[in-house]
């Protein structure tokens, strides 16, 4: 059970020493790491973030490959932190072990699923974390506790040992306060030891999708420009587009979920294109997961917290209706987004629409948000781009962050962009 002086981090603190290797010599030496408890550990049942599924399964009897790569590479693990239920929220609540605590805001959620390994970076606990991102896992807890995230293409690292969520969309993500640990961290997981600085050809701002948050754009946008000015020649070219006219544009399958209810409800400003890209990308995903846990859960009958419980409810009663279209949108966004950016191209999107929302704030009052966040996060989510977070700081005291979205396969360039833009954007923050 998590305690106060970890910030309710850590659901289990157990200490993992370095198994050196030759691949990745001593890359991670003297750094922590903690690791949520969705990846295998052997000897250690996988909890889930469900107290049910840690009754009903039995120990690892191998460690996941994602870990066993950090302890080759040097790091050392601190222990195995807590999540939301099955991993399905981002909120980062759990009824069972108890929230994680923001320690940047801390009448806020820290967000999920993967709460407490973004809380353990944010509080210094350790020195980088590993989470999951399916429908953005890693880039919400990222953007609420202002640390940097990073989402993986689809593939592109391993996700053997790792308790499925969807298939389709599970990546493993890291979080760390700083882009260098952030680039070390991501050689070693992508089996890229040796990642040299590259200008983008383009940076694409996604103007409409700044109009679906609450903080100023300049606040977000600036920032990037300015140090993207500092760190290279001037060669970027800076455009505008509109995403969601494009998208519309370019993705003709998405008009078999233009009339979802998500898309057709929603009263607030909203991206028509980008809420129907969200309703395909959670179908999807309330099918595989269905798919994955249905049988468990019919037999077990497990008890889950609010609101966790009417979602896996609805993914349970999810037939298959659509499940082509859904696979048609992505195959049809990846095509479109690659075109978009290019070669070496990088697309600038707010992370999140706006400060992490109150604790144990009304279901009801949330549901606008969520919208508007999945229609942000499904941009890399169907595509099955890269994607990272970047903190910028705090706007009325809370926490200020964007992003910057790549092509499939391009996590080394965006990582060392990242990296080189990261002094201006520290001085910056």
């Amino acid at each position: 059970m998590a305690t106060d002086n970890d910030f309710g981090a850590f659901i289990e603190k157990l200490i993992i020493v370095p198994t050196p290797s030759s691949s990745f010599p001593s890359s991670l030496q003297d750094l922590t790491f903690a690791v949520k408890d969705i990846f295998d550990v052997e000897g250690r049942v996988t909890g889930f973030g469900n107290p049910d599924w840690l009754r009903t399964h039995s120990a690892a009897t191998s460690t996941a490959p994602v870990v066993s790569s950090l302890l080759e590479a040097g790091a050392t693990a601190l222990g195995i932190t807590v999540m939301d239920e099955m991993a399905y929220s981002i909120n980062g609540e759990n009824a069972h072990y108890g929230t994680p605590i923001n320690p940047i805001a801390v009448d806020r959620v820290p967000g999920g699923s993967s709460s407490g390994s973004a809380v353990a970076v944010a509080a210094r606990l350790v020195d980088f974390s590993i989470g999951t991102d399916t429908g953005g896992s890693v880039r919400v807890p990222s953007s609420y506790c202002g640390i940097f995230g990073f989402r993986p293409s689809h593939g592109a690292v391993s996700t053997a040992g790792v308790t499925p969520m969807a298939q389709s969309f599970d990546t493993v993500g890291w979080f760390a306060r700083d882009t260098a640990t952030l680039k070390r961290v991501g050689c070693v997981l992508l089996e890229q030891p040796h990642l040299a600085p590259t200008e983008p050809s383009q940076l694409i701002i996604a103007d409409d999708c700044f109009e679906l948050c609450s903080v100023p754009r300049d606040l977000m946008v600036q920032p990037l420009v300015r140090s993207l000015e500092k760190s290279f020649e001037g060669n970027t070219v800076i455009k505008k587009v509109n995403l969601g006219n494009y998208i519309e544009e370019s993705v003709p399958s998405l008009k078999h979920f233009m009339t979802s209810d998500d898309v057709t409800t929603q009263q607030e400003f909203c991206i028509p294109s980008l809420m129907a890209l969200s309703s395909s990308m959670r179908l999807l995903q309330r099918y595989e997961f269905k798919m994955n846990h249905g049988e468990w859960i019919s037999s077990v009958k497990p008890e889950f917290g609010p609101g966790i419980s009417a979602r896996i409810q609805e993914a349970i009663e999810t037939s298959d209706e659509k499940i082509d279209l859904c696979r048609s949108v992505k195959s049809q966004l990846l095509t479109a987004l690659s075109t978009l950016l290019g070669e070496k191209g990088v697309l600038v999107i707010p992370t999140v629409p706006g400060p992490p929302p109150h604790l144990q704030a009304d279901v009801a009052a949330l549901e606008s948000f969520r919208s508007r966040a999945f229609s942000l996060l499904s941009i890399a989510g169907v595509s099955g781009f890269c994607q990272v977070n970047i903190p910028l700081g705090l706007h009325e005291n809370l926490p200020v962050s964007v992003s910057l979205v790549a092509k499939h396969g391009s996590d080394g360039f965006l990582l060392s962009l990242l990296d080189s833009l990261g002094i201006h954007l520290i001085q910056k923050s």
